[in-house]
């Protein structure tokens, strides 16, 4: 039986993979192996060539005959110099960076995302009305006396009435000192408010 190594076709169409196979020179291309000691990725960048070299030297030491191909990527990976007993048994191989971990890439985006600034709008529209939110800020500072000036180097606290909260409250308190300036009025002038004179008999 006349043994051959040679490449078996695997992959679609224009995406070749080639498995380096030990077969019987009978056989047909794709047909049943004795045993397959590496495969052969021409597509990727660089080229895979994954050779099993111990079995690689076991089956050239019994006889079986490489094709062209085969012995192109033997050459390559150095076993056929070392078969042969020729200087070059490192071979030629060019290996692909390996792939960065997916975690180690999330945990190093994660990291650049809690770096940044948290402040600052993300949209026109937050833009505007911070914008607004620091012109009525900006007009009180400015009426301050110069005198005030090495003050400001340090950062000043934010007055209540300029947080939403704070106006909020400085309305409501406002309008109840209103209300009840109102009814200590109508107290003093011995008045019945109008919403009470209607409900209240008339003397006939």
């Amino acid at each position: 039986m006349a043994v051959k190594i040679r490449l078996k076709r695997l992959g679609k169409i224009r995406v070749p993979q080639y498995r380096i196979v030990v077969v019987d020179s009978r056989k047909k291309r794709d047909g049943r192996v004795i045993e397959e000691i590496g495969k052969y990725h021409p597509k990727e960048e660089p080229s895979l060539i994954d050779v099993v070299s111990d079995r690689a030297q076991y089956w050239l030491g019994v006889g079986a005959q490489p094709s062209e191909a085969v012995e192109v990527l033997l050459k390559v990976t150095g076993d056929w110099q070392k078969f042969k007993g020729l200087p070059g048994t490192e071979g030629t191989l060019k290996t692909a960076e390996p792939k960065r971990d997916k975690l180690e890439i999330f945990n190093e985006a994660l990291k650049d995302s809690a770096s940044e600034p948290k402040a600052g709008a993300t949209t026109a529209k937050k833009a505007k009305k911070a914008d607004k939110a620091e012109a009525p800020a900006e007009a009180p500072a400015a009426e301050a006396p110069a005198a005030e000036a090495p003050a400001a180097d340090a950062p000043a606290p934010v007055p209540a009435v300029e947080t939403p909260e704070g106006a909020t409250e400085e309305a409501e308190a406002a309008e109840v000192k209103a209300f009840d300036a109102d009814k200590a009025e109508e107290k003093a002038a011995g008045e019945v408010p109008a919403d009470k004179a209607a409900d209240a008999p008339t003397e006939a």
